[in-house]
């Protein structure tokens, strides 16, 4: 086993991103019933704030303060001791990300912690229009990669995108803290 690729997700991973709290808020905000938000909001990939307004009948203040609480839980803030292992990586490695996405992330994370200058490729769900634990998201990412997946890593906080990833062939670790996802990922590149 030769390991050529290293794979990251970032929310949870590459970022820390507890739950504030955004949806149950502004459910009783807009006197919704619980879980009502993200069933509205579940198909949105064009025109997110006409949308946002259409769909929850926000006027423009709400809208605004809707969309930056919103940013906020999800950027999260950055997750700085996998970060810089992500860094070190390069360039022995290709180093990559997948990400399960919203519209305007690429820009959003870009601009609060520049991934794109961190990674060799980033994949972000909306704008391929498939999500983890899809395998096709996992074989494009491992092309634009140009490795096989049984050369490649993959780092990932959710079971199911992990469970993706090893059906698409990809060595798949589930990050649980930072220590552990480490030694982990240390073990196998040591191994290869």
């Amino acid at each position: 086993m030769v390991i050529r690729a290293v794979m990251f997700d970032i929310g949870g991973v590459l970022e820390i991103t507890p739950d504030l709290g955004v949806a149950p808020v502004w459910e009783d905000r807009l006197r919704m019933p619980p879980g009502a938000l993200s069933e509205r909001l579940d198909d949105i990939e064009e025109d997110v704030h006409q949308a946002l307004t259409d769909r929850l009948g926000l006027d423009e203040q709400q809208l605004a303060a809707f969309m930056a609480d919103i940013w906020r839980q999800y950027l999260g803030t950055p997750n700085t001791e996998l970060i810089e292992y992500a860094r070190q990586l390069r360039p022995r490695y290709r180093t990559g990300i997948v990400s399960n996405s919203f519209v305007g992330a690429r820009e959003k994370e870009q601009a609060a912690y520049g991934f794109e200058d961190l990674v060799d490729d980033i994949i972000y769900s909306h704008e391929v229009e498939v999500v983890k634990p899809d395998p096709r998201i996992y074989a494009l990412a491992c092309a634009r990669l140009n490795v096989r997946p049984d050369e490649t890593v993959f780092l990932d906080d959710m079971e199911y995108a992990v469970a993706g990833a090893r059906q698409a062939g990809i060595h798949a670790i589930l990050c649980q803290d930072n220590a552990q996802a480490i030694a982990e990922m240390e073990k196998l590149l040591t191994a290869s």
